[in-house]
């Protein structure tokens, strides 16, 4: 919300493009697209790089990002399909992550919400491995948000704007669940601060490796 509030960048919700799939239903439509140098996967890269262009179209700008989790666990076929596309990795504490993760309903169970979150934990580790791009840290944008946003501005080449910061006055859809968040902070229109950051004897051993990588942990 903080970047679909520039004026230049449309950011919309989540758009799970991975589950959006092609399927033939008809040996002769296979053989149709492979005539015009289209298979699956190609069929797919068009119909995805519709979805975005008419969202972009609609906006009136000019940049598109979208803010997938799951996009790090198919990033693979990202880099393949916009080969020119940049990557913003957005780090944050992996058992902050958990404690945001489990606050969202009653009944979630802590093994299986690490297990959920390290799905994508580890792939935006394999990715950020494989794949250059602006890491940017979740509790450096809540502490400084005006000068993170100014370098992923200047990261995704458009010129800073201060509307960004207050990203309530502007229009950004429905706020779900399974599109984006919908919790209370998000619904503020401004960025709140980040929780405590937890201490290292705390960490779950299954977050410990994450953390590490990415510097939570000596």
């Amino acid at each position: 919300m903080l970047l679909n509030s520039h004026p230049d960048i449309c950011a919309p919700h989540e758009l799970h493009l991975r589950f959006v799939r092609v399927a033939f239903e008809r040996h002769y439509a296979e053989l149709s697209m492979k005539e015009l140098g289209l298979d699956q996967d190609e069929l797919e890269y068009v119909l995805w790089d519709r979805i975005m262009h008419r969202e972009l179209v609609a906006s009136g700008k000019r940049v598109l990002i979208d803010k997938t989790p799951g996009n790090a666990t198919f990033h693979e076929r990202l880099v393949a399909g916009w080969p020119d596309a940049r990557f913003i990795f957005l780090l944050r504490h992996p058992a902050s992550i958990v404690a945001s993760l489990m606050e969202t309903r009653p009944d979630r169970e802590l093994t299986s919400t690490i297990r959920e979150a390290l799905t994508y934990l580890e792939g935006v580790e394999e990715a950020r491995k494989s794949v250059p791009g602006l890491v940017v840290r979740y509790e450096d944008l809540v502490a400084d948000p005006a000068t993170v946003t100014r370098q992923v501005c200047q990261y995704v080449s458009v010129r800073w704007d201060p509307r960004m910061l207050e990203y309530g006055r502007s229009q950004h859809g429905t706020f779900r669940a399974g599109i984006g968040d919908w919790t209370l902070k998000i619904r503020s229109g401004r960025v709140q601060p980040g929780r405590e950051l937890p201490d290292p004897a705390d960490v779950p051993e299954q977050l410990r490796p994450i953390a590490r990588a990415w510097g939570y942990l000596d």
